[in-house]
């Protein structure tokens, strides 16, 4: 790997983690305060987040085991912060007390 391709991968995968953050932040909060400007917002970073784990994929001199690990790692981004969202309703509702 060259020095510019090892910068460019870097940046790449930087990108990807923030935007992957972003989206469980933005997402998680426009839920929260019944927001869906944030829910838009987070889903744009989702995207981005994919984007970025395309580009790794196709664009990178990483090995196709690491490739593998990303393009996985972006699906998985994609379903936590809804399935994480729908497991702490349950849990709080189920904490509610009877009246």
């Amino acid at each position: 790997m060259t020095p510019v391709a090892l910068i460019e991968t870097s940046l790449l995968m930087g990108l990807f983690v923030v935007a992957g953050g972003a989206y469980g932040i933005l997402y998680a909060f426009g839920r929260l305060h019944s927001r869906p400007n944030l829910v838009l917002g987070g889903r744009i970073c989702c995207a981005l987040a994919f984007g970025c784990a395309v580009a790794i994929t196709v664009l990178t001199p990483l090995d196709v085991a690491w490739k593998l690990l990303i393009f996985v790692s972006a699906l998985v981004y994609v379903v936590i912060p809804p399935v994480t969202w729908r497991h702490l309703e349950r849990e709080h509702i189920q904490e509610e007390p009877k009246q």
